[in-house]
């Protein structure tokens, strides 16, 4: 029970919904500097070729197995392992890769895994009767 209540990364929920923030944060943060992000183009998205995005991008592949899986065998803590992984995978992407103050291609790019990343984060938290908030 004092798991549930901590405020910290021990917490897997305040963990994820944290990754979700830092990520509503980050766009917050370019779009006050003018830079908004534009629909990214299959030339944009063919420059994510860190290790860290190409995970990322596998693991947002995964949510509907996640989902069908989970569904099937009657186990919703397979959707909460999933998105607390896919928090992970996003830190890892955000400690290796810059979003900002790179070529503008490629920061299209990134911004555009991240807003997926927030897409997904924000469904299956909502999925799980869970909060998405956008500050913490």
């Amino acid at each position: 029970l004092d798991l549930a209540v901590n405020e910290s990364n021990s917490n897997p929920v305040y963990y994820v919904q944290y990754a979700y923030a830092r990520i509503c944060s980050i766009l917050r943060n370019l779009e006050a500097e003018g830079i908004v992000s534009k629909q990214a183009n299959a030339e944009n998205l063919a420059l994510l070729t860190a290790p860290e995005e190409k995970e990322l991008i596998l693991h947002i592949a995964a949510l509907t197995n996640e989902i069908v899986t989970a569904a099937k065998a009657y186990d919703p803590a397979k959707i909460t392992h999933y998105v607390e992984e896919l928090a992970t995978k996003f830190h890892k992407f955000y400690s290796a890769c810059r979003v900002k103050g790179i070529d503008e291609d490629l920061m299209m790019a990134r911004l555009s895994l991240c807003k997926a990343t927030a897409t997904v984060i924000k469904n299956v938290l909502t999925l799980l009767k869970i909060d998405a908030p956008e500050k913490m």
